[in-house]
């Protein structure tokens, strides 16, 4: 019997895309080990770590040792002078801790096909990167494709500047139908109509809500008509959505990393046994 070709999409999320490596080890558990990933922003550090072959409970041991003042360090001078940088936090903080989650420095080094997402911002072009895409380190490629404007800055490759892939592929269906597969697995922690309150109000600058406030109502429809698109387009190979309920504005909640974990497991356990998979 040939083996079931299992393309997993993990969609950005930022601290939420925890919850892909508890649907990774739902799929483990029915044996649909993917077969090749297509990954946005943070889901697309998830993805690499599983394309370079470990396994959901290594991926978990790696992401729950990370802090957020890992990833999230202030520029100095921030409060006085945040308007004129290029960014709120420094960029380097956040490269350093990506290439200790994954230590592989090149797409070849993996041991399944990996596609990341990223966007050109002078041209606005959604760019594939590696598997498919543009060659690159894989490092510059995670890099790029976790750039999210205003928290970080462009990362600047081979003379373009590239910015998260979420501006444009928050959950990259349409890069994965590019690959031929008998089922696609998305796990979308991204900004949706659907996201519950946070049990607790968010402490932020007004000015930084606003936008992400803005920048989530966008991403919501995006990933609304990517869903609807998908669905509509004929020839397309069976879908299943894995959606966890998951809070809005969690971009940095590392300390819920257990929460979102687990909830991304039992919503695609759900998942998987409603569309006939056991583990």
């Amino acid at each position: 019997m040939t083996a079931l070709r299992v393309t997993a999409v993990f969609g950005g999320g930022g601290a939420k895309a925890a919850a892909q490596i508890g649907a990774l080890r739902a799929l483990e558990e029915a044996g649909l080990r993917p077969t090749r990933y297509v990954g946005t922003s943070m889901g697309g550090v998830i993805a690499a770590g599983a394309a370079s072959g470990a396994s959901a409970d290594e991926l978990s041991r790696r992401f729950r040792s990370v802090k957020v003042t890992e990833v999230a360090r202030p520029r100095a001078l921030t409060p006085v002078a945040g308007l004129w940088f290029p960014s709120l936090l420094r960029p380097e903080p956040l490269r350093e801790t990506i290439a200790r989650l994954v230590p592989e420095r090149a797409f070849s080094d993996l041991a399944s096909p990996l596609t990341l997402t990223t966007v050109d911002v002078d041209t606005r072009e959604l760019l594939l990167l590696g598997d498919g895409g543009l060659q690159m380190p894989l490092q510059d490629a995670l890099a790029a494709t976790t750039a999210l404007p205003v928290y970080y800055p462009p990362a600047e490759v081979g003379g373009r500047r590239l910015a998260d892939g979420g501006l444009r592929a928050v959950l990259p269906l349409d890069a994965a139908a590019g690959f031929e597969a008998d089922l696609v697995v998305a796990v979308d922690v991204g900004p949706g109509f659907d996201e519950p309150q946070p049990e607790h109000p968010v402490r932020a600058p007004a000015l930084l809500l606003a936008h992400d406030m803005g920048e989530g109502v966008l991403m919501a429809q995006q990933a609304q008509d990517t869903l609807l698109r998908w669905r509509a387009t004929p020839g397309r190979c069976r879908l299943l959505h894995v959606r966890p309920p998951l809070p809005r504005r969690a971009t940095f909640a590392a300390e819920l990393f257990g929460e979102f974990e687990q909830a991304g497991y039992d919503t695609a356990r759900a998942a998987l046994a409603k569309d006939g998979h056991h583990g």
